[in-house]
């Protein structure tokens, strides 16, 4: 029985998708809900597996492709055996070499490449539909090509025969990849971020020792008590900004074209940094949130992230975006609005410094913090005060439990 493999249905915030990896090929056999196919969108990588045991038929949507809410990505044949398998892949193959056996069906940049490589189309398995040859599968068959006479040979060669330009191609090597969706998305919102608000960033220092000491005195008991969970800085940096953006709700608000929207609760996001990129997944409602749930919904969230299977509904919305620079080793930085919100605070490395204190220079592990925000949004009295509030409650953690 033959089923068709549609794309998954996209939010209405997501127009459409690429095709970013096919982990089967035409006639491999797969089992019942197997990863056959990753399609990344503008926020996330949608994974789409097999609806019951059997194989790939048909690939229609190459690697790089374009494709759109439930359309139709490969035909599925469910329930074969091996030996049907196999039938199925060399059906496939002779379609697709009757296809590629005519050059002329590719793109013209798949012609191109083919005319000054020199080489034959017949020769190289197309992944697109029907067989059809994409640029992909051209700069794929040369690489390996390039590999291949990489290799050492066992045949005794003569010094003179190995052209001398050889060591300098692989001393000065380029590799061009194409910037995938998830990047080039965020690239344009920092830009835009840049061109469109009144971006100030504003900075002041933390003496981090009370709450490192805070940490120290109870983070063997508290793991003990929250079942592993591990007490970081970040669950102490979410209930300051918590308690902040509520005295400050202009902070905590957003625009939307002319209109200023101020939010009744508080979603922050945590930027986390994964392979495809940056991403900020929400922990929903932080002012009801303890220290423990902040840190178990932070680890939960950066290892979604780190294996890509964070779904939109984990990053839409946010009220105020929290990054964190320092765990790279950052001493100072200016973060980046994350629109439509109207600040972002920036959290840096700690780092022993001398300062003044009750008339003595004293040595104390000192953090820069940071907060860029739209000043069309925000006035400059509001944003150093938020940003002294967060200092204020950070250097006495007795004030962030009692919220005072």
């Amino acid at each position: 029985m033959s089923i068709e493999i549609k794309a998954p249905s996209f939010p209405e915030s997501v127009a459409d998708g690429t095709i970013a990896a096919w982990h089967k090929k035409p006639g491999e056999v797969c089992q019942r809900d197997e990863l056959i196919v990753d399609i990344e969108t503008d926020k996330v990588v949608l994974e789409v597996v097999a609806p019951a045991d059997g194989c790939l038929e048909i690939i229609m949507l190459g690697a790089g492709e374009t494709v759109l809410s439930q359309q139709v990505i490969a035909t599925f044949t469910a329930g074969v055996a091996t030996a049907t398998a196999a039938a199925v892949e060399s059906k496939i193959a002779g379609t697709s070499q009757a296809v590629v056996d005519n050059a002329e069906i590719s793109g013209p940049a798949v012609r191109k490449l083919l005319e000054e490589n020199n080489l034959d189309a017949r020769q190289i398995h197309g992944t697109g539909k029907a067989g059809r040859l994409s640029k992909d599968d051209v700069l794929r068959h040369l690489q390996q090509a390039q590999a291949e006479s990489a290799k050492p040979s066992t045949v005794e060669t003569p010094v003179t025969t190995i052209p001398s330009q050889i060591a300098t191609i692989s001393e000065r090597a380029e590799k061009r990849v194409p910037m995938t969706r998830l990047r080039s998305t965020i690239a344009k919102r920092l830009v835009a971020a840049q061109n469109d608000a009144a971006m100030l960033t504003t900075y002041n220092e933390i003496n981090m020792q009370p709450v490192m000491d805070l940490r120290s005195q109870y983070k063997g008991l508290f793991e003990q008590i929250h079942n592993g969970t591990r007490l970081g800085f970040m669950s102490f940096f979410v209930k300051a900004a918590t308690e902040a953006l509520k005295r400050f709700p202009a902070v905590n608000a957003s625009l939307d074209g002319h209109d200023m929207v101020y939010h009744g609760y508080q979603d922050i996001g945590v930027a986390v940094s994964t392979e495809r990129g940056l991403v900020v997944p929400i922990l929903r409602d932080t002012d009801g949130m303890s220290l423990a749930d902040i840190e178990k919904g932070i680890a939960e969230l950066a290892l979604l992230g780190r294996e890509g299977k964070l779904s939109i509904a984990d990053m839409q919305g946010g009220t105020f975006t929290i990054t964190n620079g320092g765990v790279f080793g950052s001493l100072l930085s200016t973060p980046i609005l994350n629109p439509p919100q109207t600040a972002i605070l920036g959290m840096h490395k700690i780092q022993e410094r001398p300062i003044a204190e009750k008339g003595k220079v004293v040595i104390r592990p000192m953090m820069y913090s940071a907060l860029s925000y739209d000043h069309r949004m925000i006035d400059g009295k509001e944003a150093v005060q938020f940003l002294v509030t967060i200092k204020d409650l950070l250097e006495d953690p007795a004030r962030v439990l009692l919220e005072i």
